[in-house]
């Protein structure tokens, strides 16, 4: 035998940094992403601001055009936004007729909007309520949820989590298991994981099967990870018999996960304001959107910096074309943040044109499947998309999550967001006889007389979810 070398093409689907850096970016708020932005510019002398050319940073844009934005289903916004004012111009006289009146807060400023604390078990629950499991798995669903600490891990073992659904569900281990399973498929991934190995695993289970080092690091994550930090890699590969540059990469891979998922929604939801990504409004009877001021990237390379490459020495040559390049890195992925921000919104706009138009009633029944299976992106995109990030309409600045809702099937042939059916109960309560309230069970009688057949129990359930007391507590002399 002699060693030899050969050449060899084949193609290869590799996790890069920058796609890394993409998909986080992606998941950020726009708080989060402007400390990210703060941090890039102080850390990288290729990076410096944008030079601002006057006017509120909260607008669209800046400057007057008369031509209004581009079409928002061709997805081609100018990141500058110049064309704010002549859309403005041209917007529906039916624009102050919606029912939360003028595109301007309360305060009149939309900068700043306080918001709730969207807490780990907020976001599970949410998607939970959007998959299509029957009554009985969400129920234990829930009390998976409910069962997990801060950082996303489930300490209780099966068992008990059994226990705690008796005696309204009597479920053995293999079927909680099952929705154990679905559960781990949720945003942020790793969630529900039962040892820091599974966490792991479940988080190589959303990278391409090509990345480099995936095998290994499987194995490495489902054995002898515990041991690491004591054997170290090269014990490690001792023991796993494995070259040591291999396991080296295998490691690499693992230490670019996160071990602590759930800390990913408990950190962020101590934020007391929101500053929404998006604008919406209408234009001769078409609903647009456009990037927030504020939303598109600020930061521009450095022309000096990057022409003194060509009369620098080796050593600052080196340095200084490694910071242009994730430079370059860091504008591709907020290129490519915004414009995936801009098509999932497009696509909620068309599905829920009615919700803007009329409000919660109209709000009909839409998961993340079916804007993933539209944009042919995958469900985690949409819900990273959507996470944390607010757009301003005419009804105020709203969640993108509040544009999704579980759905009922109708009498008619068709379905009924659960939304749609609260308000529906809101309403039919705020309009009751204060001296004989409707009950539980009246009101969903009337509900199926309007078509939408549902149980009691399930308007109790949507009438405590709106903290509206029951019928006996409302009782009051007008």
């Amino acid at each position: 035998m002699k060693a030899r070398l050969q050449t060899s093409m084949g193609q290869n689907l590799v996790m890069t940094p920058q796609l890394r850096q993409a998909i986080r970016l992606l998941q950020m708020s726009t708080t989060e992403l402007e400390l990210e932005l703060v941090e890039a510019v102080e850390t990288n002398p290729l990076l410096e601001w944008a030079e601002n050319e006057g006017g509120d940073d909260d607008s669209p844009a800046n400057t007057s055009s008369d031509d209004g934005p581009a079409d928002p289903a061709q997805g081609d916004i100018n990141s500058d936004n110049e064309d704010w004012d002549g859309a403005q111009e041209g917007v529906d006289e039916d624009w102050a007729s919606t029912r939360s009146g003028s595109f301007d807060d309360d305060d009149g400023s939309g900068r700043e909007q306080a918001a709730e604390a969207d807490s780990l078990a907020d976001h599970l629950l949410w998607q939970l309520h959007l998959t299509h499991l029957s009554p009985r798995d969400r129920a234990i669903g829930v009390a998976l949820i409910d069962a997990l600490d801060e950082d996303g891990y489930l300490r209780e073992p099966l068992s008990t989590i059994a226990q705690t659904l008796r005696p309204e569900i009597h479920a053995d281990e293999d079927e909680i298991a099952a929705v154990l399973r679905q559960v781990q498929c949720f945003d942020p991934a790793g969630v529900g994981a039962r040892s820091l190995g599974e966490c792991l695993t479940l988080q190589l289970d959303t990278l391409p099967s090509t990345t480099p080092g995936m095998a290994l690091a499987r194995r490495i994550a489902a054995g002898p990870l515990e041991r690491l930090p004591r054997a170290g890699i090269a014990g490690i590969a001792q023991e796993l018999k494995q070259p040591l540059p291999a396991v080296e990469e295998a490691v690499q891979l693992l230490r670019s996960l996160d071990p602590r998922p759930g800390k990913q929604l408990g950190e962020l939801s101590s934020d007391n304001y929101v500053v929404p990504d998006c604008v919406v409004w209408r234009q001769r009877g078409v609903w647009r959107c456009a990037l927030a001021g504020h939303a598109g990237p600020r930061v521009v390379i450095n022309r000096g910096y990057e022409q003194l490459i060509r009369r620098c020495g080796d050593a600052d040559a080196s340095y200084l074309r490694a910071q242009l390049q994730e430079a370059r890195w860091l504008l591709k992925s907020l290129e490519a943040r915004g414009e995936t921000l801009l098509r999932v919104v497009n696509s909620l706009l068309q599905h829920q044109a009615g919700f803007l138009e009329f409000g919660e009633q109209a709000l009909r029944p839409l998961t993340l499947r079916e804007i993933a299976a539209e944009l042919e992106l995958h469900e985690s995109t949409i819900s990273r998309a959507i996470a944390r990030k607010y757009v301003r309409t005419p009804r105020g600045t709203l969640p993108l999550r509040a544009f999704f809702a579980s759905g009922i099937d109708t009498e008619g042939g068709g379905e009924a967001s659960s939304t749609a059916i609260q308000s529906m109960i809101r309403n039919l309560i705020d309009a009751e006889n204060p001296r004989k309230p409707l009950s539980d069970a009246k009101l969903a009688e009337m509900l199926k007389t309007s078509g939408i057949p549902v149980a009691r129990r399930t308007v109790a359930k949507y009438r405590e979810a709106m903290n509206i007391s029951a019928s006996h507590e409302r009782v009051r002399i007008a």
